[in-house]
């Protein structure tokens, strides 16, 4: 059973998502606060993180620092949950590491989704048998694409729509439908849902290259 951890200083919120995520099968565990929230941390490994960005004392910020300055945890999965929608606020969390972002309020699939995809990413990263593989499919995305389609590919894997994309990267939405139709032209991927291994590579390149 895979265990997660969710911080979050709003009761109602800490308490659908442990909820949620609950009845799909995963162990919960809960903090109201990012001090707490490091100390399970250190109790107990999580499989994936769930936390919020504004909390009085330590933000969420502060939490995934701590992570990624700990070498025993740095690798854990972490999702930031917040009302915050600016796009600063969003290329921050993604900067400092995070793994994905999840905006409130938000829909019992979109959460359960989030998580799911994100473990799955997690394991196929460490299945030893992949990794030969996974090494060679790096080699051809790093020579088959441009660095724009790469940031295309990374905003496709965070669910956002050609238009959403549009107005993230300042270009026109026919632009971006172009470099859509690209991607899977190089990539030889038939249609959307098969572009998702390409997105776990493409976000390994952006970890590599920050």
């Amino acid at each position: 059973m895979k265990s997660l951890l969710v911080i979050d200083d709003t009761e109602s919120y800490r308490t659908t998502m442990e909820k949620i995520l609950a009845k799909k099968g995963y162990a919960v565990r809960t903090a109201n606060n990012a001090f707490d929230g490091i100390g399970m941390i250190r109790d107990k490994r999580p499989d994936l993180i769930l936390c919020d960005v504004m909390m009085p004392g330590m933000d969420g910020y502060s939490v995934l620092e701590f992570l990624k300055n700990d070498s025993e945890v740095s690798d854990i999965p972490f999702i930031f949950v917040t009302s915050l929608d600016e796009r600063g606020d969003i290329r921050r969390g993604m900067s400092k590491g995070a793994d994905d972002y999840l905006p409130k309020p938000f829909s019992a699939k979109e959460l359960v989704d989030a998580v799911s995809s994100r473990l799955r990413r997690m394991e196929l990263l460490r299945q030893p048998s992949e990794q030969l593989v996974f090494q060679e499919e790096f080699k051809q995305l790093q020579s088959r694409i441009t660095a724009r389609e790469l940031q295309v590919l990374l905003l496709v894997g965070q669910g956002m729509t050609s238009r959403d994309i549009a107005t993230h990267l300042q270009l026109r939405t026919n632009t971006v439908e172009v470099h859509r139709a690209n991607l899977m032209r190089k990539l030889e991927a038939p249609n959307a849902a098969s572009l998702a291994r390409w997105v776990i590579i493409a976000e390994q390149m952006s970890l590599i290259h920050l």
